[in-house]
């Protein structure tokens, strides 16, 4: 299947992979993607414009974080947490676990 190219695994920043979830739409979409596994973009979008949020997936693939799968017409994307384990081992862990978990604090105190 074609794909969009992702940076090899020895090319990934740490700097860029952080500037890249630092943004809240971004982890946004890292935190539904590591929910749903795979996602098209419209699943994604939800009701954000389509044109600011192809920049949002393209600064997450230039990053490192995301894959894209294009089946037809169609943009399938995953996270590389496999990937992303072996270079940085614990990162995303730490993160997805710190932000489910300022989530879950925030809907217990409203």
């Amino acid at each position: 299947m074609p794909c969009h190219d992702s940076p090899d695994l020895e090319k990934l920043d740490l700097i860029t992979v952080l500037r890249a979830l630092a943004d809240p739409v971004r982890l946004d979409i890292v935190q539904r993607l590591y929910v749903l596994g795979e996602a098209n973009c419209a699943a994604l979008i939800g009701s954000r414009p389509k044109s600011s949020m192809s920049h949002h997936f393209q600064v997450l693939r230039e990053s490192g974080i995301l894959h894209t799968r294009i089946e037809g017409v169609q943009h399938h994307n995953s996270l590389r947490l496999q990937e992303l384990e072996i270079r940085f081992p614990g990162l995303m862990d730490s993160i997805l676990k710190n932000t489910e978990a300022a989530q879950f604090r925030r809907q217990t105190s409203s």
